[in-house]
């Protein structure tokens, strides 16, 4: 089976998991009524909130953490 392949019969969980010590992923959301970003790991959890986008990008850069782009 080739790499496509595998990634195509991956359950939701274990692609979940694909990264989640390494990358981490950003949202524009509200928190305590405060507009700002928040930040989320490889599997969807929220682990952090930011004022601004570059300094959402900066906290994951600080946890040796990679931040990715989601479309």
């Amino acid at each position: 089976m080739n790499l496509a392949e595998k990634i195509r019969t991956m359950s939701r969980d274990d692609l979940a998991a694909l990264g989640l010590n390494n990358v981490a992923y950003v949202r524009a959301g509200v928190n305590d009524g405060m507009p700002g970003f928040v930040i989320h790991a490889a599997d969807g959890h929220s682990v952090g909130f930011a004022p601004s986008l570059p300094m959402a990008r900066q906290m994951i850069r600080q946890n040796d953490l990679e931040p990715v782009s989601v479309h």
